[in-house]
């Protein structure tokens, strides 16, 4: 199955990069370089050609080049399962991000409708042992990765969540200020509900079909909220005095936490070794795809920064077979092209240097 890929990623003043133009095939494409030199900044230039704040979750203004600060722009020729499009990521100086799709402007959200985006960062490793504000952003990724609407539906929900938090701490008691936010709130609170439920069982079913070397995940949803929209309505009438006293929303999605499962050995992911949980990750990430292949009708862009260096040399040859064998354009960062020896010509590899300030990019091989 052909997936998503990228012919054409061109930089120009994005964070190390004052520009940078990459033309790849159809493969995996392998980054090797030096700490430092701009691998993990063209990975998030590539994540953010889907909705939302990127995999380093940053501001515009952070992610242009020091110390012009000019503003930046990421183009990209996209193939999918849809056709060809061009894209254009632009944000001028002290400005907003800005999208055009085939030169017309678009929202953000128009950029889940022609491509799937999944990434796996460093930072993620601590997913099971820190808040579970991480894990539910991890779990609406994987969500917003099978329905796009799901970025409005949860915008939607965290303003009304933030108007109504600010009538509780204001003590405003009249009933009439609350009906129309709550009646937001329980309409998106269900409905974000429902789709992250939705995701679980896609992720469920892919890996039960899935014939994988690394270690199964079983994920629950633990979430203390009403099931449908009346009730939800009601029970947020009823708890606004027990809110008021905590200045805060005490029900609803924002609450939920997600649990995980080593399933062979049925230990909870918080209390398995380092090696295991980063397993446990890269089979959900590569569950995710498998089941956008089926959903969506060809396999996402997959983003692994520095996944080699934690995978001893069986698992490194395993993640790469089964990204080989998924059809996924995936671009991984190392710092030494040895860790991507496994791939062959299965991959193509680029060089990523950093010279006078400047990151530079050759190859692919």
């Amino acid at each position: 199955m052909a997936g998503l890929s990228l012919s054409n990623l061109t930089l120009s003043h994005f964070r190390s990069h004052r520009r940078s133009v990459i033309d790849v095939n159809a493969r995996p494409v392998a980054i090797h370089g030096d700490n430092g030199a701009g691998k993990t900044n063209i990975l998030e230039a590539v994540s953010l050609l889907s909705p939302g704040r990127g995999l380093r979750r940053a501001s515009a203004e952070d992610m242009t080049r020091r110390p012009e600060a000019l503003g930046w722009k990421i183009s990209a020729l996209l193939h999918g399962p849809h056709g060809f499009n061009e894209i254009e990521i632009t944000s001028e100086k002290g400005a907003s991000r800005q999208v055009r799709i085939d030169g017309k402007p678009a929202p953000q959200t128009a950029l889940g409708r022609i491509a799937r985006v999944l990434w796996l960062i460093p930072s993620m490793d601590r997913l099971w042992i820190e808040g579970a504000d991480g894990r539910r952003r991890f779990l609406d990724r994987m969500t917003l990765s099978f329905l796009p609407d799901h970025a409005e539906i949860s915008l939607s929900y965290e303003k009304a969540m933030r108007e109504r938090n600010r009538l509780l701490k204001d003590m405003v008691r009249e009933p009439s200020w609350y009906a129309a936010l709550e009646a937001r709130l329980s309409e998106t609170g269900v409905a974000i509900h429902h789709n992250r439920l939705h995701a679980l069982q896609a992720l469920s079913g892919a890996q039960a079909q899935s014939d994988t070397s690394f270690p199964t995940a079983t994920l629950t949803l633990e979430c203390d909220m009403p099931a449908d929209v009346e009730t939800m309505r009601a029970a947020l009438a009823d708890n606004r005095m027990r809110d008021m006293s905590a200045g805060r929303t005490l029900i609803g999605p924002h609450r939920a936490d997600l649990i995980g499962t080593y399933a062979a050995k049925g230990i909870a992911a918080r209390d398995c070794s380092t090696g295991e949980q980063k397993a446990l990750l890269v089979s959900l990430i590569l569950a995710n795809a498998r089941a956008l292949a089926a959903d969506f009708g060809a396999p996402p862009l997959l983003l692994l920064d520095e996944v080699a260096a934690h995978l001893d040399a069986g698992r490194r040859a395993a993640l790469y077979d089964e990204i080989a064998a998924l059809g996924a354009q995936a671009w991984m960062t190392g710092t030494e092209d040895s860790l991507f020896e496994a791939f062959g010509a299965r991959a193509q590899i680029l060089r990523v240097t950093e010279e006078s300030g400047l990151s530079s990019v050759s190859g692919p091989t």
